[in-house]
């Protein structure tokens, strides 16, 4: 079968109201077509296996599989799978967690319809594209130290308002342990206490609550 010589797309995001937007706006368009949309991170992924579009522009929040997941397991599929993150959380952590994953550009909803419609094209050429204020926070992200993911989980609980008796009773280790981790994430968050230390990993959206 002939592919299209117009960009194939999938519009992976909860809300109907931006898909039918920005699908209307994309189909007008000479050179690109929706092909599918998605309202979880598990329909776009079995989408995208079934349409292969050449580009999947995905949000980060939607029910379900989040989107940096669904970007991993779409890579171990399809690893040469185009996708562009469209969202409205421009908090460092994100950004570093899609591109890290192997997302090929990321871009907030308030982009303006010209640079989101670029981005598209940029990426499915083969290049990487990052917003403006996306690209400065991404810069900024990379080389710091990264949380383990039992940090993580320290992290999480203490910005829960736990104890360190608590922290360690639900995460099955020692207090020492405990106290250990707390020590280690506020170095590498710059942090001068617990409590900062949940409101820098809040900030930056390391950690939700």
């Amino acid at each position: 079968m002939k592919r299209s010589a117009k960009l194939r797309l999938i519009l992976a995001d909860d809300h109907s109201v931006l898909r039918e937007g920005l699908s209307l706006i994309f189909n007008a368009l000479p050179d690109l077509a929706v092909v599918a949309q998605a309202s979880t991170g598990e329909e776009a992924f079995q989408l995208f296996l079934e349409h292969e579009p050449d580009v999947l522009i995905l949000d980060l929040q939607m029910p379900g599989e989040g989107g940096i997941s669904t970007i991993k397991r779409l890579l171990k599929k399809r690893p040469g799978a185009k996708i562009l993150v469209l969202t409205a959380y421009d908090m460092d952590e994100e950004i570093y967690r899609s591109m890290h994953a192997g997302a090929n550009g990321y871009v907030l909803k308030d982009t303006p319809r010209e640079e989101l419609i670029n981005a598209i094209r940029t990426i499915a050429s083969g290049q990487r594209y990052v917003g403006r204020t996306a690209g400065a926070k991404l810069a900024g992200r990379i080389g710091a130290p990264e949380l383990t993911d039992r940090e993580l989980s320290v992290l999480n609980c203490v910005a829960a308002g736990q104890a360190n008796k608590e922290i360690a009773d639900k995460l099955q280790i020692t207090e020492g342990a405990v106290k250990s981790h707390v020590n280690s994430i506020m170095k590498k968050l710059g942090a001068q206490s617990r409590t900062d230390a949940a409101m820098v990993g809040l900030r930056k959206g390391i950690i939700r609550i």
